[in-house]
């Protein structure tokens, strides 16, 4: 494997040396074909999935649309994955292929291999009732193969998930998780992803739940059903339909959500920053804010594979 030009540091998070602080957000590669490709494009980290126990199809194309006056995407691509037996083979695979694989910058550093989150979510045909079961599939399958969980209920794009979002519900999945996380020799940190939509008072109870129940992180955020002060015409947004909103509009309204998680926790809580990043500028704007790390998605597919290159080194060059 090649090895990419960074310049950025080396950070720890939740227990984890990450080589450099920007990451691929989850959804891009699904079903992890391609870590090799952007370990090779400087990726610090790669979030996939979102897995679900159960092979799905997805929801019928076309399901991802581009919105190049506002640089945002609109998709409804509903979970669509291999399912979690093919994606921890697939995972298992890569992982002994890469084994103690380290990078040095020339500079004498060794450098983390590439690190891999997995984000969990439930099969569109499970009733919310039983959405536990479809994360504990999830987790036990791909224990040995991922260095952190993300559990997603805040996707748009399978109908009645972000119902799991309110209290009683989610502290059901984040606690049976966290049983069955603990009976583990070395247990792996489990992140929650959070919609941008949510009210005051419903962050408010997330927060509340994750300082109580100690989880160890909040990606911050999923893509909205909000489709305001965008400058595409509106025939063409209402014509698009349904779907998650990403990038540029997503910008503010991020910042906003990981200041209110890292104030009102008192810092206590990781937060990975996720919401209309396209350039170091962007990524400033999140660290002030107090996130630990970066994940990029629609920013990706706009500029293109040069994007953590970029960004790690116009940040090192102006801290």
């Amino acid at each position: 494997m090649c090895q990419p030009a960074i310049l950025q540091e080396a950070k720890e998070v939740f227990g984890i040396k990450f080589k450099n602080i920007i990451g691929l957000a989850a959804g891009f590669d699904k079903n992890a074909r391609y870590l090799n490709e952007l370990e090779t494009l400087g990726f610090g980290h790669v979030e996939i999935g979102t897995v679900t126990p159960l092979p799905q199809a997805g929801n019928e194309s076309p399901r991802l649309f581009r919105l190049p006056k506002d640089s945002a995407l609109i998709n409804r691509m509903g979970f669509n994955n291999d399912g979690v037996k093919i994606i921890s083979s697939r995972l298992k695979e890569w992982q002994e292929l890469t084994q103690a694989v380290t990078y040095n910058s020339g500079l004498g550093r060794a450098f983390p291999r590439l690190i891999i989150g997995g984000n969990i979510g439930k099969n569109k045909a499970t009733l919310n009732e039983n959405a536990w079961k479809d994360y504990e599939t999830c987790f036990r399958e791909l224990f040995d193969y991922v260095d952190y969980f993300v559990v997603n209920v805040s996707s748009p794009n399978t109908p009645g998930l972000r119902k799991l979002q309110e209290k009683e519900s989610l502290k059901k999945i984040l606690l049976h998780l966290r049983t069955l996380n603990t009976l583990k020799p070395i247990p792996k940190p489990i992140l929650l992803k959070i919609a941008p939509d949510l009210t005051v008072g419903q962050l408010d109870d997330i927060i509340d739940l994750s300082v109580d129940i100690k989880l160890d992180g909040i990606v911050a955020g999923n893509t909205t059903i909000g489709r305001e002060n965008l400058r595409s015409d509106k025939a063409l947004v209402q014509a698009i339909g349904a779907g998650g909103l990403s990038g540029k509009p997503l910008q503010n309204k991020s910042t906003e959500i990981i200041n209110y998680i890292v104030k009102r926790s008192n810092g206590t809580i990781p937060v990975i920053a996720s919401g209309g990043i396209f350039n170091a500028t962007d990524a400033r704007q999140k660290i002030n804010v107090g996130a630990s790390l970066i994940q990029v998605w629609t920013g990706f597919v706009y500029e293109g594979p040069a994007i953590v290159k970029n960004i790690l080194n116009t940040l090192a060059a102006k801290p």
